[in-house]
């Protein structure tokens, strides 16, 4: 593991982290299974990109976020919320309880709450550990929604395609690659929406758009306040759209006041090697924690 020179709390998007080892070791058409039948296949990925994050960043924390699945408060604000996801794998479905089973047995703490996605978890941990403590926060994900999240002392780790491959971003590195402030995130995906979530923005307005009327006038509020100055097609489809806007841009933002919380000395990264070896042997994986066992000492 790498040398910790100061404290460090790795906020993990369970849900992000988990769909993508399932897809990445299923793509072959092979679903890793126990002698018993049960699909083991997204849990031994999640540990390898899991643990493959600790050992690049050497976090001195860790904590696991997760969907709590039912109605969130965004289904409730606007019914069509992530309506075009198909329904899960029947090969993932026992793998949810299965994967936080095994970060329990690595002393990790697995935090969700009823109504809200795990984004509003990570926000909220972060917003608190940022300003209650001494902690810096990274946060493990492959949704580029949390770009949001960055401020001077939280950064967000995109794991790109492949192991051990990822990008980190920073307020600096995110003006730098994108020309947006964290905040102009969510004022981004108002305007041009989320196909992947389900909610339209501005019909006729896409990423090109909405980046340079963003960086032009800073914010949505910007915007409004200077449609006389856009082209009559772009005013138009503003004017037309404004409830749709306004609304993409709500459902778009992590909250970060979710009734959630994890005392700093819980989530401590301090690993059992008899707990984890039980439970790597238990699912027929005692392979991952001999690898594992370097890093475990």
């Amino acid at each position: 593991m790498n040398q910790r020179n100061e404290p460090t709390l790795l906020l993990v998007d369970g849900m992000a982290v988990l769909f993508r080892a399932f897809y990445a070791t299923s793509a072959s058409g092979y679903i890793r299974r126990t002698k018993a039948g049960l699909p083991t296949n997204a849990v031994y990925g999640f540990i390898r990109y899991f643990w493959d994050a600790v050992q690049t960043f050497g976090p001195s924390h860790v904590v696991c976020c997760w969907d709590m699945g039912g109605k969130t408060f965004r289904g409730e604000e606007y019914a069509a919320y992530k309506g075009n996801r198909p329904e899960a794998p029947n090969d993932l479905i026992p793998q949810f309880a299965l994967i936080r089973e095994v970060m329990d047995s690595l002393g990790i703490p697995n935090i969700g709450a009823e109504g809200y996605e795990a984004d509003d978890c990570i926000g909220t941990l972060a917003k608190y550990y940022t300003e209650q403590t001494e902690m810096n926060v990274m946060v493990l994900t492959g949704d580029h929604d949390m770009l949001q999240l960055i401020n001077d002392r939280t950064s967000i780790i995109i794991m790109k395609k492949g192991h051990g491959n990822y990008m980190v971003y920073t307020p600096e590195s995110l003006m730098a690659e994108k020309q947006l402030t964290p905040r102009q995130v969510i004022d981004m995906k108002g305007l041009m929406g989320d196909a992947s979530d389900n909610y339209p923005g501005v019909r006729g307005i896409g990423e090109k758009t909405a980046l340079k009327l963003v960086q032009e006038y800073g914010s949505i509020e910007g915007i409004l306040d200077n449609l006389d100055k856009l082209t009559p097609s772009v005013r138009s489809k503003i004017e037309n759209d404004l409830d749709m806007l306004h609304l993409s841009r709500k459902l778009a933002e992590i909250h970060c006041a979710v009734p959630v919380a994890c005392a700093l000395d819980v989530c401590e990264l301090r690993l059992d090697p008899d707990m984890v070896m039980d439970k790597f042997e238990q699912l027929e994986m005692k392979s991952l924690g001999s690898w594992m066992g370097v890093a475990i000492g």
